[in-house]
């Protein structure tokens, strides 16, 4: 009847804890009573992941499991398999009815996740100023990589106005252009970390171009953004690990790339200089050295014999210049008129060869060696014996 009962495999069970005990297994066994009763309750090891504290006597807290019967004594009994101090319970409820619709709306698909840079150079920490949570990340960070700039933003993470906050320091860094963003706080209740279950901060990171990483409280801590940003860390420390590279190790992989490079050059270098010996034996065993050198003998024979060839014709062909120089010699009138002679033109420029030829009055031009002479005809006798 117990099994059959729907009712009874799905409940939520409000409480004082009472007779609290660990079990060396694992189990935890506890009662739970208030002012009208008690009922007995088992969380087994293999639940204890829904459970985010330690279970202590005196607690307020809301359980939720299923009703059955333990045999042995025949006594019913709370299998309990996740448990939240009292005033969670309706926060849990919030919780996860927001994030059935998130996930429903496509917002927790892989697929809408940004990959987290491996190197950068400034990271955005929205958070808030005081805290383990920003002293963690700045310690980490700087201790990691000393040269990576790190932007906080002080932001209010517990109260009414922390989600506003939040949502506030996301879209700021998102402006200033950030590599990677780191959103979160240290742990606490659910209470406490209800404003990072808000949808306006769900929506806030998802719509964010800068990749997130979400640190909100310790591991066993869980939020809507956990679900929406492109990282989940366990913690703030672990975020910080997550989105600053370690300069040793990026130091340390440049020196092996360097290391790794240098033995790639020394073995290709052997490997052409082993080429290079091969193919300096087959330009030995070619012999292309001896039918070059053959080839320049001949071609400085054949450019000897060009150039005598040449200085014969050139002394032949000069030879015959000067004959005709001698010739042309003899035949200018520049030389007889070096040797005293002159040289008479009428106005026409026709040379006068005879008394004939001229009138008195008409204009000459008497050439000689230096210049010409004008000169006109007074008298004109004619001489016999020429």
């Amino acid at each position: 009847m117990f099994t059959q009962d729907y009712l009874l495999q799905s409940l939520f069970v409000k409480g004082e804890v009472s007779n609290c005990k660990y079990h060396s297994s694992g189990h935890i066994y506890f009662t739970l009573k208030d002012s009208r009763g008690v009922v007995n309750c088992v969380m087994f090891a293999s639940q204890r992941s829904g459970l985010s504290f330690r279970l202590a006597e005196g607690q307020q807290v809301v359980v939720g499991g299923s009703v059955d019967v333990y045999e042995r004594d025949g006594k019913y009994q709370l299998y309990a398999k996740q448990i939240v101090l009292d005033g969670a319970g309706l926060l849990y409820e919030r919780f996860e009815q927001l994030k059935a619709e998130l996930a429903e709306c496509g917002m927790f698909a892989p697929e809408y996740k940004q990959p987290i840079p491996k190197y950068i150079r400034t990271l955005g920490v929205v958070t808030a100023d005081t805290g383990a949570a920003v002293r963690d990340i700045i310690q980490i960070a700087t201790r990691r990589n000393p040269y990576v700039q790190i932007i906080l933003y002080p932001a209010i993470v517990q109260g009414e106005a922390a989600a506003e906050s939040v949502v506030g320091g996301i879209r700021a860094l998102e402006r200033l252009g950030v590599d990677v963003m780191i959103v979160g706080r240290g742990g606490g209740s659910i209470e406490d970390l209800w404003a990072f279950n808000e949808r306006m901060v769900a929506q806030a990171v998802f719509d964010c171009s800068v990749p997130i990483i979400s640190a909100v409280g310790h591991e066993t801590d869980t939020t809507i953004i956990d679900f929406v940003s492109d990282l989940r860390a366990p913690t703030p420390s672990a975020a910080a690990e997550l989105a600053v590279a370690d300069i040793r190790e990026i130091l340390g992989s440049m020196e092996g790339a360097k290391e790794q490079l240098q033995r790639l050059i020394r073995r290709r270098i052997g490997e052409e200089r082993m080429r290079l010996d091969r193919c300096a034996m087959a330009l030995r065993y070619g012999s292309p050295v001896s039918r070059i050198r053959a080839r320049r003998q001949e071609g400085l024979r054949l450019e000897e014999q060009l150039q005598e060839h040449m200085e014969r014709i050139l002394g032949r062909k000069r030879h015959e210049l000067e004959l005709y120089i001698e010739r042309m010699r003899g035949l200018s009138p520049l030389d007889k008129l070096r040797s005293g002679f002159s040289y008479v033109e009428d106005e026409q420029g026709q040379n006068i060869r005879s008394v004939q030829g001229v009138c008195p009055g008409q204009q000459l031009t008497v050439r000689v060696q230096d210049g010409s002479i004008a000169a006109r005809v007074t008298e004109v006798r004619a001489e016999s014996g020429f």
